[in-house]
């Protein structure tokens, strides 16, 4: 599925004190707003339209089958007509 980009404000120093600690805990903080985006999405989100999303990834990722073309019957020479 494709990803969006979310932007959200917050003080300069806060935010280097989040960014510092979650380092010391061996994470980080892209890491765990898509943990809590996750979180939200199964909190918010019925079933139902999970699994009907999740139905619709499914398909974005099965390659398309394209009908297989006969090729051009050939002339005595062995050129295509």
């Amino acid at each position: 599925m494709k990803k969006v980009t979310v932007t959200a404000a917050c003080e300069q120093e806060k935010l280097r004190a989040i960014q510092f600690y979650l380092a010391k805990g061996s994470t980080s903080l892209e890491a765990e707003l898509d943990r809590f985006l996750e979180r939200l999405y199964k909190k918010y989100v019925p079933t139902q339209t999970r699994e009907y999303i999740d139905s619709m990834e499914g398909a974005e990722e099965r390659p398309r089958i394209k009908p297989e073309r006969p090729a051009p019957p050939m002339s005595e020479k062995g050129e295509a007509t």
